[in-house]
């Protein structure tokens, strides 16, 4: 009997006789986690004067343990119901200043034990910074001083960061508006262990709500009194010297915004009735507009429940819509309206309206313009000029218009008018500046305006200012970077008339550095940030961005990695990792062009392949594949065809540089790449095994549009059922390494994707392993889930790719594990 029972143990403790792995978080080859370890680079912000500098310095990964914290999540929010902030927040630990021309960076003195801080707010003289800082119990006010560097804690109020911006600045820069927990708010409903007291009813009316598949939304009438709780907020004003007075009462504050002159706050207050299809920026609110003193002046909007809207990626709600001031008036509000109903399929001459209402907010509004697509937006200039834009996804136009906003009947002029996927014939973006009133508006000198673009064209990457004449429309070159060998990006201006502007230039080993550039001066460059590499493990790593052709004629490109001390001459066959994400086009011009930059410097982030060079394979990163669909065919009409002529033009091309074994090739994709992975394994021969991460693999579970499909299920079930590869679970012959967070939260990608296709490929004997990670999302962030997804990936390709030859796929023994 014993010995029976020792072999029965035995068998149990075999990999082939289990399937489910109990693994504790494992940890990938050291030369991996040595470039996982590396430090992070700091986040900076200079003033727009170009004199002080200031540093956020934050660990590049939460630990599972942040992870763990408590969440609720309630009508599309995360929040951690402890602490009262998005339970997903990236916190910051450390704050420095400097003088752009100094070299080192003094530590602010008095910033908080174990900090985490978030929310960082300039105020309107560029001289303070106000801040949150997550304690176990709550989220303090700080403050800090960025001349003398210095912080404090302002006020001993808990904060409410659940939801908008929860701390705002007068303009006179004396007191902050802050969002605060209400003394009164009621106790949390635990609804594990709430006893129901009815069923749960969701009512359809006979309207066509077709919306996407939201994640994280209320459930319940438990949900709903949860949500409302952690949605109340109080409005205090709290003075510099850390006075607090009431402004506004109990309400659910969604977003505060002062004038531009200060004197008055335009508010959004979120209303019942609640939603359980679509996330709380849908739900009704209301806007009003109070004085600086908290009093009301006037309601200037009224939004109902927005659950049903027309079908389409353009269609939109009626009523009035992106409100926000002027950034040129004192007290101005403007918005949009639609003139077709919302509805796409409508047929009209213009499709939105702008208009304008002047404090005291009481009298008639005023058009602006109208736009013929969908209005996107609007740089102020001042009373006889401003510059707006529109967009329609169907067909990728968008329009400029050059306009008076003192005189509707003047015709807008059309500045530009283009594809904007049509990366070579940017403009690039007009130049803003600050004005009195401390808003961004339309830099201007001697009657030109400037434009900053980033200059792709089929000779490299040169980024480039214009200076635009208002007058005649024409443009002119006035400075292109001329770097073959280093990639400068233009960052934003600090003085035109002096030509002084500030960039970033990295090249492959040189960490990306900031620096003061005056384009009327050649060669005349300063210094401002003088950050290391921190990855010179693989700094002289070979990386190219090669081009090549699809079967069709199609220019394709990709950015070649060669693995660490590869002999270009002896051109030994290496095993092959590409990753890639599949992207939709409406023309073949724009889907061919190359916008990849050679010497982007080589970061290492955690979803990235590059790690494989330090293994001994060629990585070819960010492989194109565009999928086009021009005049009246749609792109996934032809998606599967496409995936896999993208595929075989990219391997071909590699096997042609002599560098790879074909035969050992893996293929890897996060999101919709992962979707691509899974459809290219179940329709080609190309690869040796996969990786698939956060994916969604059946369609029929987004039935009223994925990515960029925005037809119906039930407009075109076969487009659906051809791309979906759960459909096609039967045709999976290459093993893949399926990886989902287990609290995804993005639209469509819901965990149970992979383990209902996991089941199908189980079921119907293909090779595959499932890993579930706890608490992640769609992106990962605790250190120890992104180590095991290294460790695991590093594993598979090891397995499956690199030693193919050692380890031939059998079917029913890797079934068994």
């Amino acid at each position: 009997m014993k010995k029976l029972i020792a072999i029965v143990t035995l068998l149990l403790l075999s990999g082939n006789f289990i399937a489910q792995e109990k693994l504790t978080y494992q940890k990938p080859p050291k030369e991996i986690l040595e470039l996982v370890d590396a430090p992070l680079a700091p986040s900076v912000w200079i003033d727009s004067n170009g004199e002080n500098v200031v540093l956020f310095y934050r660990d590049a990964y939460k630990s599972i343990a942040e992870l763990s914290e408590a969440e609720l999540r309630l009508g599309g929010l995360r929040i951690n119901p402890k602490t009262n902030i998005g339970s997903r927040t990236r916190f910051y630990n450390n704050i420095k200043v400097k003088k752009a021309s100094e070299k080192d960076a003094r530590q602010v003195a008095g910033i908080p034990n174990n900090p985490r801080l978030s929310n960082f707010t300039i105020s309107p003289d560029q001289k303070m910074v106000a801040f949150l800082n997550t304690v176990e119990d709550g989220v303090q006010l700080w403050l800090a001083d960025i001349e003398n560097g210095t912080a404090k804690q302002l006020s001993t109020l808990k904060v409410n960061a659940n939801m908008g911006d929860p701390i705002n600045w007068f303009k006179d820069g004396s007191a902050l508006l802050v969002n605060v927990i209400p003394k009164d708010r009621k106790e949390l409903i635990n609804t594990d262990k709430a006893v129901p007291d009815g069923p749960t009813i969701t009512v359809s009316g006979g309207e066509k709500a077709q919306n996407r598949t939201y994640q994280d939304l209320l459930s319940s009438p438990n949900d709903e009194f949860n949500f409302e709780q952690l949605a109340l907020s109080e409005i205090k004003k709290i003075s510099l010297d850390g006075k607090v007075a009431d402004f506004l009462p109990t309400a659910m504050y969604d977003e505060l915004d002062f004038s531009p002159d200060g004197n008055y706050v335009m508010v959004n207050t979120i209303k019942r009735p609640f939603s359980y299809i679509v996330p709380y920026n849908r739900f009704p609110f209301e806007t009003n507009i109070y004085s600086k003193e908290g009093k009301l002046i006037q309601k200037v909007n009224d939004v109902p429940l927005n659950e049903v809207e027309p079908k389409g990626f353009m269609a939109t709600r009626m009523g009035k819509r992106r409100m926000d001031w002027r950034a040129d008036k004192p007290a101005t509000i403007y918005w949009a309206e639609a003139l077709d109903k919302g509805d796409p399929e409508v047929k009209v001459d213009y499709r939105d309206a702008v208009y304008q209402l002047e404090a005291p907010f009481n009298g008639k509004e005023k058009l602006l313009l109208k736009t013929i697509n969908r209005y996107s937006g609007i740089t102020w200039g001042n009373d006889n000029l401003a510059i707006a834009s529109d967009y329609w996804w169907n067909d990728r136009n968008t329009k400029s218009y050059l306009f008076n906003p003192s005189n509707a009947s003047e015709t807008p002029k059309i500045i530009f008018d283009r594809n904007y996927q049509d990366r070579y014939n940017d403009p690039g973006n007009f130049v803003t500046a600050r004005n009195d009133f401390d808003e961004r508006v339309l830099e201007m000198v001697d009657g030109n305006a400037f434009l900053m673009g980033d200059g792709f064209s089929d000779k490299g990457q040169f980024p480039f200012v214009d200076e635009f004449n208002l007058k005649t429309q024409k443009t002119k070159r006035i400075y292109q970077s001329e770097y073959t060998d280093k990639l400068e990006n233009l960052n934003s201006a600090i003085d035109m008339k002096k030509g002084k502007i500030l960039v970033r230039i990295e090249s492959q080993n040189e960490y990306p550095n900031y620096y003061f550039r005056n384009i009327k001066k050649k060669n005349d460059l300063t210094p401002v940030t003088s950050f290391e590499n921190p990855f010179k493990s693989i700094q002289n790593v070979h990386k190219e961005v090669i081009t090549y052709k699809r079967d069709d004629g199609l220019e394709l490109e990709g950015t070649l990695y060669l693995p660490i001390g590869y002999d270009k001459e002896k051109k030994e066959k290496m095993p092959m990792l590409l990753w890639a994400y599949p992207r939709e086009f409406k023309d073949k011009n724009s889907a061919s062009q190359n916008t990849t930059n050679p010497n982007e410097f080589i970061y290492p982030y955690y979803g990235s392949p590059i790690y494989w060079v330090t293994q001994g394979y060629v990585v070819l990163d960010d492989a194109a594949f565009p999928i086009v669909g021009e005049g009246d065919e749609e792109p996934n009409d032809t998606f599967r065809t496409q995936l896999v002529g993208n595929a075989k033009a990219a391997i071909d091309a590699v096997d042609k540089m002599g560098y790879i074994d074909r035969n050992r090739v893996g293929v890897g994709g996060h999101s919709y790449g992962a979707f691509m992975v899974a459809n290219l394994l179940s329709h080609s021969d190309l690869f040796a095994a996969g990786i698939a991460r956060s994916g969604a693999y059946n369609r029929t579970l987004t039935p009223f549009g994925f990515q960029s499909e925005e037809r119906s299920y039930w407009d075109s079930p076969e487009t659906y059922n051809t791309m979906s590869p759960f459909m096609h679970a039967d045709k999976m012959k290459t093993p893949l390494l399926l990886i989902h967070g287990e609290a995804d939260n993005n639209s469509g990608t819901y965990p149970l994707q992979s383990e209902r296709y996991f089941n199908a490929l189980k079921g119907l004997g293909a090779t595959a392993r499932l890993v579930m990670l706890p608490k992640e999302s769609h992106g990962y962030s605790a250190k120890e889930s992104i180590l095991h997804v290294l460790w695991e990936q590093d594993q598979w390709l090891d397995k499956y790719v690199k030693n193919k030859n050692e380890n031939p796929v059998n079917v029913s023994e890797e079934m068994k594990q």
